[in-house]
């Protein structure tokens, strides 16, 4: 095989690169990095060393990247629970103690694009290890808030660290693969596991640590999470390529602030404006976002270095309709998740705890099935498993309907179980359409969109709600929400169906 130059250095490449990562196949035989067909040798992040890892140790770094994944979703399902707390303890009313869980949100929203870019610049081992150092400090000192406002502001600095983990997972998921031979559906069916479970137990834990421990156990509990998966990554994960070091002022600038601001800015102000359309609109807030989502349009069109590269989506059709289908199938799960918890404790008059142990169906069902719909998707293929998924989904939201006539245990137990089996199913389908879509080369940044995807259908199923129980959660206003996420859920089937694969030659 020939062997080229580094344009950047001009030395040949390391002995041991994987050169089948991130690289492109001349007719020759010649295989050229990133620098050498429009990118830079700072964002090759391919193998350093070609020596085999054995599955047991590839396995025990999967489980310490899995944990890692585990904290995002946890932390934000987990709060729900500590909302009354947190009302009574700083004396706040109901709309603003919910941006204790929007600024989460929006932080994360934010955060995963740009923590892939930055996991692709500098490494994704570098970058799950400095998330969950910033994840220690962030639950350390947050419990000790004199306000809500500090409250607020450790909840954002959680969102970001725990941002940096699914992205470093999806882009150390191929040299892990490469060099011990293991499937990657089947690990990514194990991070999918940690997901979806995480945000799935995340009630149950957080009704128990608010009950015995009071509201700030919500924070503690990650400590002690984040330093195994920090000590585990460390140790275990394959170690990152050199890259070129750069000047602070040119990751800032590579980092595109001004479109992360208008980004932030286009989604603060349409929630504002959702949320406050039931009472009293405020219609500036929605020429604002418009405002601000035409600049963002403009700037990451003309940007050298573009938050979310919009040019990158339209030249890949396959990845655009993995983003849209994972936010729709996002806005009908957490109609379900957000909503039937309301629900629950305010029409069927449960405790919280109880409230917790009636969603639990739903995480047992998700450990359950992953290996298996793993294993499906290894011998049906991607698209099969998405359409089969969505069409469940379509059947269990019309189940939802049941609550509107009983609240008895059962048929919340029925519920949960059935919503589980499609959240886990399509969830680790369009986790594997990702990884079938993008670019080696952008494996960062196309995972962290597509985290954002989940936390704008998060975001929206949340106003959605708030729409539907604005006059009180009564067996009406109930089937508002089955009958919207019911056709969702229908409108998600053809969309799912036109996903197709990306040829990986040349």
């Amino acid at each position: 095989m020939a062997v080229r130059r580094w344009p950047s250095s001009g030395r040949a490449y390391p002995k041991g690169y994987d050169l089948t990562v991130a690289c492109r196949v001349l007719p020759s035989g010649e295989r050229l990095l990133p620098a050498e067909y429009g990118g830079t040798a700072s964002a090759y992040s391919g193998a350093v060393s070609d020596e085999p890892i054995s599955p047991r140790r590839a396995g025990l770094g999967i489980a310490a990247l899995s944990l890692g994944t585990l904290l995002n979703p946890l932390n934000s399902s987990m709060i729900a629970i500590a909302l009354v707390t947190l009302r009574e303890f700083f004396g706040l009313d109901v709309l603003t103690v919910t941006w204790v869980i929007t600024a989460f949100y929006l932080a994360s929203a934010a955060g995963q694009p740009l923590m892939g870019r930055l996991g692709d610049r500098f490494g994704p081992r570098r970058l799950f290890v400095f998330g969950m150092c910033v994840v220690v400090v962030a639950c350390a000192l947050t419990p000790f808030s004199p306000n809500f406002a500090f409250v607020c502001a450790g909840r954002v600095l959680l969102a970001i660290g725990t941002a940096s983990a699914f992205p470093s997972a999806v882009s150390l998921l191929h040299p892990i693969t490469s060099r011990s031979g293991l499937s990657s559906p089947r690990l990514l069916g194990r991070i999918q596991v940690a997901n979806t479970a995480g945000a799935a137990i995340g009630p149950v834990i957080g009704g128990v640590l608010v009950t015995t421990l009071g509201w700030q156990a919500i924070f503690w509990i990650n400590v002690p999470l984040a330093i195994i998966a920090l000590v585990g990554v460390r140790l275990l994960a394959p170690a990152d390529a050199p890259r070129d070091k750069a000047p602070l002022s040119t990751t800032l600038a590579q980092s595109d602030i001004p479109g992360i601001l208008a980004f932030t800015g286009m989604l603060v102000s349409l929630l504002v404006f959702l949320l406050r359309m039931p009472t009293q609109p405020l219609w500036w807030l929605l020429a604002a976002a418009v405002v601000c989502g035409a600049l963002f349009v403009w700037r990451e069109l003309r940007g050298r270095h573009p938050f979310i590269d919009l040019r990158m989506l339209a030249g890949n059709r396959s990845l655009v309709i993995v983003y849209a289908s994972f936010a729709l199938f996002n806005l009908v799960y957490y109609c379900a998740f957000f909503g039937l918890p309301q629900f629950l404790e305010e029409h069927g008059e449960y405790r919280a705890d109880a409230t917790g142990l009636l969603m639990l169906p739903l995480a047992a069902l998700n450990v359950l099935l992953t290996p298996f719909a793993a294993r499906f998707i290894e011998r049906r293929g991607v698209r099969v498993t998405l359409i089969g998924g969505g069409l469940w989904l379509v059947g269990s939201a019309m189940l939802l309907g049941l609550l509107a006539w009983s609240t008895a245990a059962f048929v919340p137990l029925l519920v949960t179980a059935a919503m589980g089996v499609p959240y886990c199913v399509v969830s680790i389908a369009l986790s594997q359409a990702l990884y079938s879509s993008a670019r080696r080369e952008q494996a960062g940044v196309a995972s962290g969109i597509f985290q954002t995807s989940r936390y704008v259908g998060a975001i929206l199923a949340t106003t959605l709600l708030g729409i539907a129980f604005s006059d009180g959660t009564s067996p009406a206003s109930w089937l508002e929400v089955t009958v919207v996420a019911a056709v969702l859920s229908a409108v998600l089937v053809p969309v799912l169906a036109l996903w197709r694969p990306v040829s990986r030659r040349g």
